[in-house]
C-alpha cells in the first residue's frame, strides 16, 4: 500500500510541477507585501482634506467609486481596476503609470491568481494537488529521519504540516469566496448614495487614513480597509461613522496581513518550505530514476 501512496504522490507532484512553480514563486515575493506595507506608513501624512483635495483636482465630476493607497510608493488611485487614476499623494501631481515595484507586486498576484492568461482552474487544480500531496504524505505514515535529501525532505513536511496545509486550504476558501462570515446587512439609506467625499470625511473623522489601504462599495454599502496593529480591518462606513465588519480569516491567513511583520514572516517561511518540498521531491525522483536506467543500462563489449 504504501509503495502505490508513493508512487501517487510523485506523479501528483509531477503533473503539477510547473505551475506550482510559479504560484509558489509569485506568492513568496507577495508575502513580502504586509511587510512592505506595514513599515512605510507615515502617521497623519494622509489626512482628509488632503484626500478630499485630489479628489476634487482629478475627479472634480465626482464619477469615482472606489480610491486606494500605496504607503511603500505613496501614491492614491482613484478608481478601480485598470482604469483608476494613479495621483501622487504628496506633489498632487498625476501619474502616467506606477512604480517599479507596485508594476511587480500586481504582476506577482496577477500571475498568483491566474497564471497571467485567466488560468485560475489551473491555480485552484494546484490548490488541490498540494492538498493532495500532504494527505498522501500524512497516510505514508511517520517517516523514518535521518540526514539525507530524502530525510530532510521528510523532516520539512511534517515539522511545517499545519502551514503546508493551511496555504492551499485558505487559497481554495479564497477561490470559492468561503469567509465564514454572515453576508453583511445591506445599508438602508435615505436619499442619494454617500459619496466618496463624504466617506473620507467621516472615515477621517475616526482613523488616520495614512493606514488606508481601500475605499470602496462592499456588499451594498461604503467600506474602508485600514491597517491596525499591523492587522487590515474593514469597517462599514455610515453617517453615525465605522462600524467594524466581521474578519475574514482565510484571506487575512492566506496574504499574511493579520499580525504585520510576524504574519509576512509566517507566510516568507512557509513560501520557502512549500518550494524546498517541490525542488527536494523532483530532485530525489529525478536522482532515482537516473540511478533505474544506469542500473538497468546493458553492459556494452569493448570496442576491438
Amino acid at each position: 500500500m504504501k509503495v502505490w501512496l508513493l508512487k501517487l504522490h510523485r506523479w501528483v507532484a509531477l503533473v503539477f510541477a510547473l505551475p506550482l512553480v510559479f504560484v509558489l514563486g509569485t506568492g513568496l515575493i507577495l508575502a513580502f507585501e504586509p511587510w512592505l506595507v506595514v513599515r512605510a506608513i507615515e502617521p497623519n501624512t494622509l489626512t482628509p482634506a488632503v484626500v478630499e483635495k485630489l479628489l476634487n483636482q482629478h475627479d472634480p465630476g465626482g464619477q469615482a467609486r472606489a480610491i486606494s493607497f500605496r504607503s511603500y510608493d505613496r501614491t492614491l488611485t482613484i478608481g478601480g481596476g485598470r482604469g483608476g487614476k494613479i495621483v501622487d499623494a504628496a506633489t498632487g501631481d498625476a501619474r502616467t503609470e506606477p512604480s517599479t515595484l507596485a508594476n511587480l507586486l500586481t504582476t506577482m498576484r496577477r500571475t498568483h491568481e491566474t497564471l497571467i492568461y485567466d488560468l485560475r482552474w489551473l491555480v485552484a487544480a494546484s490548490s488541490w494537488a498540494m492538498l493532495a500531496l500532504a494527505l498522501l504524505g500524512v497516510l505514508m505514515g511517520w517517516p523514518r529521519i535521518m540526514n539525507t535529501l530524502s530525510g530532510w525532505h521528510k523532516a520539512m513536511a511534517w515539522g511545517l504540516l499545519p502551514l503546508v496545509v493551511l496555504s492551499p486550504l485558505t487559497g481554495l476558501f479564497i477561490v470559492h469566496n468561503i469567509t465564514f462570515t454572515s453576508p453583511p446587512a445591506a445599508q438602508q439609506t435615505r436619499g442619494a448614495p454617500m459619496t466618496l467625499v463624504q466617506a473620507v470625511q467621516i472615515a477621517g473623522k475616526d482613523r488616520d487614513l495614512s493606514s488606508l489601504v481601500w475605499m470602496r462599495q462592499l456588499g451594498g454599502r461604503m467600506a474602508v480597509r485600514l491597517v491596525e496593529d499591523g492587522e487590515y480591518r474593514v469597517y462599514a462606513i455610515s453617517a453615525d461613522g465605522l462600524t467594524p465588519m466581521q474578519r475574514n480569516w482565510p484571506r487575512l491567513w492566506h496574504e499574511g496581513n493579520f499580525a504585520g511583520g510576524w504574519s509576512a514572516l509566517m507566510n516568507v517561511v512557509t513560501s520557502l518550505a512549500m518550494i524546498g518540498l517541490l525542488v527536494t521531491g523532483v530532485w530525489i525522483w529525478l536522482r532515482r530514476s537516473l540511478r533505474r536506467r544506469t542500473r538497468r543500462a546493458p553492459n556494452k563489449a569493448p570496442e576491438r
